[in-house]
């Protein structure tokens, strides 16, 4: 409902109706629109978030990223993703907890998998991290923020530029954690 009449259009008995419960039962649980909006679109971000992450385990690191990029850059730009962000940004003055929210979903699966793979290699030596979580997030940003970007202006690209941007990615992040010898 939020997504498609925004919160200023939406009614807690279009919620309601909606639902299929009484609006006596929505204000039990949520004591106006804004506290359900609060709480809905953390939840829409988080579920969004809850795509299988690759499994990574092999030596390959390049591959690694690859693989964990693609899926950044998938949900980065999914519609239904791409429509809650923009929701979230649009009423991020009214709400400013979102910004706090948007800070925990840092830590999703795909963040997690990014600083084992590097705290893995790290620990093997194969790579020179210093700080596992400002890499894994740069690499995450590397690789899915500006399609994000572009896709919350409703630009797309080609899955085979999405793919070499996503190459030229993970090699230029590879060129900053590799070992110089």
């Amino acid at each position: 409902m939020f997504l498609e009449r925004g919160f200023d259009g939406t009614t807690m008995e279009a919620v309601a109706q909606a639902a299929g419960v009484t609006k006596r039962t929505l204000y039990a649980r949520y004591s106006d629109k804004r506290t359900l909006f609060a709480a809905v679109v953390p939840w829409a971000m988080s579920r969004h978030g809850d795509e299988p992450v690759p499994d990574v385990g092999g030596e390959d690191l390049a591959a690694a990223l690859t693989e964990i990029g693609r899926t950044a850059l998938a949900r980065a730009t999914a519609p239904d993703m791409v429509r809650i962000s923009r929701m979230a940004m649009a009423e991020s003055e009214r709400f400013p907890e979102f910004a706090r929210s948007a800070e925990t979903l840092t830590w999703s699966p795909r963040m997690r998998a990014v600083m084992d793979l590097l705290r893995r290699h790290a620990d093997e030596g194969t790579i020179e991290v210093d700080d596992v979580e400002t890499a894994a997030e740069q690499f995450l940003a590397l690789v899915s923020a500006f399609p994000a970007r572009l896709a919350a202006f409703g630009v797309t690209r080609a899955r085979e530029v999405e793919e070499r941007r996503l190459d030229a990615a993970v090699r230029l992040f590879l060129n900053g954690v590799l070992p110089r010898r």
